[in-house]
């Protein structure tokens, strides 16, 4: 019993001391926003990498998300609404909670794990130690461009799966359940709230936040070689992918 309350105790204060860790990354990156002109080409390349190179993924994944929420909704609505309903159904569904959290963790794989593995192995090859010789902040020159690209570049993402994914349901209610454009994109217009997808796009902007911060304090606490980088790498996605979750509901509460 003793053993157990110390092993509790032991993941409590690792817990409460990491935590810390990444608020004080956190403010120092909010600090170092003063720097943004000086560090405007290391953003733009984040932007390119998290938000261009990402596109094609997040679209694939938004056409069949919007085609799996029609054929769901319609098995919801089945002899108990009109079908004509199905527009709206689906599409507060994709704008509020479909296209934030499956882009989130899209971005969480790809961008996450990518920011944890390329500073994990600067940190093991010691390229941060020489960044801190040269006087180069590691704060201002890796986190800071990737957290700034990552919040800007995720409610982009996020408006480009929100139309796909509509489309996309829009053709199974077409070509599988014989609704026509009309009735479909009708439903839409009046079930669709500018509070919805306002909404849907500020859980975009805390995701985007959350797994650069992530991943940059994962890979700034990378050690043992190849082999710290690669459980680095697993690690900046499962803690991205759960807090993604963990927040969605929150944010469900405080939002609608």
């Amino acid at each position: 019993m003793l053993n157990l309350i110390g092993i509790l105790g032991n993941k409590t204060l690792k817990f409460v001391q990491e935590s810390g860790q990444v608020f004080n990354l956190f403010f120092g990156i909010l600090k170092n926003l003063t720097q943004v002109k000086k560090s405007r080409k290391l953003i733009f390349s984040q932007m390119e990498q998290i938000g261009v190179n990402s596109l094609p993924l997040v679209l694939i994944i938004a056409v069949f998300t919007g085609a799996v929420a029609a054929w769901q909704a319609a098995y919801q609505l089945k002899g108990i609404a009109p079908m004509s309903l199905l527009g709206g159904a689906t599409s507060r569904a994709i704008i509020t909670e479909l296209s934030p959290v499956l882009t989130g963790i899209v971005i969480a794989g790809r961008i996450g794990a990518s920011i944890a593995a390329e500073i994990g192995t600067m940190k093991v090859t010691e390229q941060i130690d020489a960044l801190e010789s040269m006087a180069i902040d590691p704060i201002r020159y890796l986190a800071m461009p990737r957290f700034l690209a990552s919040i800007l570049m995720m409610p982009v993402l996020a408006i480009f799966a929100n139309v796909i994914a509509v489309i996309g349901a829009y053709l199974v209610s077409n070509y599988f359940l014989g609704l026509s454009f009309n009735v479909f994109f009708q439903s839409v217009e009046r079930f669709f709230s500018i509070g919805d997808f306002i909404a849907g796009i500020m859980k975009t902007i805390i995701f985007g936040g959350i797994t650069a911060l992530l991943g940059c304090h994962i890979g700034f606490k990378t050690n043992g070689g190849a082999e710290g980088v690669g459980k680095a790498t697993i690690r900046s996605f499962v803690l991205s992918a759960a807090f993604i979750l963990i927040l969605d509901y929150l944010l469900w509460m405080l939002l609608f």
